[in-house]
């Protein structure tokens, strides 16, 4: 998954929302919608309520772009031209062949995806030494926590015998966005993609 949507958490959608200037909840709601589309349709982006690597591009969220088989847009012909195969802007078989055969190549683990790291070293300097280590996850790093999205998702979508306090009691509890040690270490050096999940 590279692509936030509403209904989703998760560190990218925190980034995200910092750069949008809504509350970075970690949580991908109405009003982080609604923010989103106003961005795109400012920036000449599709204005579909979706972040992709283009618009994670225009915003300059380079940690944030995950490129793989079945995305489409000007990143991705871009890195298909400095891969040397046909540029036509779609994530297909032959390019997911071609970033293997580079990942093997290079001594990178060969996934199909390509991360800013692998960006980096086709040449695209807009990806940073910074903006790769932002794309990892670290012990600081929060991770919005199972409990936090279930009390969110209960507000958008409360049940007719739904408790309003409890929602209340259940987020306060969890002080919004607590994980243990352990899920923290489990985490380190993965992609800061792996925290986002639905909560609807």
């Amino acid at each position: 998954m590279a692509l936030l949507r509403r209904g989703l958490s998760g560190e990218p959608v925190r980034i995200l929302q910092e750069k949008l200037g809504v509350e970075a909840d970690g949580i991908f709601g109405q009003a982080t919608d609604a923010a989103l589309r106003q961005y795109q349709q400012d920036n000449g982006l599709s204005a579909d309520g979706i972040a992709g690597p283009d618009t994670f591009s225009s915003m300059g969220l380079y940690e944030l772009v995950l490129l793989h088989r079945p995305i489409r847009g000007e990143l991705v012909k871009r890195m298909q031209a400095a891969l040397g195969v046909d540029a036509d802007g779609v994530f297909g078989q032959g390019t997911e062949a071609a970033v293997k055969a580079y990942q093997e190549e290079h001594g990178i683990e060969v996934t199909g995806a390509v991360t800013p790291n692998m960006l980096a070293m086709l040449g695209f300097e807009e990806f940073t030494p910074e903006k790769i280590e932002a794309s990892v996850i670290t012990e600081n790093t929060p991770i919005v926590d199972e409990a936090v999205q279930r009390s969110y998702a209960e507000q958008e979508q409360p049940p007719p015998d739904h408790d309003p306090g409890l929602v209340t009691k259940v987020t306060d509890a969890v002080g919004g966005a607590i994980h243990t040690v352990e899920d923290r270490a489990a985490s380190i050096g993965k992609s800061i993609w792996g925290t986002v999940k639905s909560i609807f």
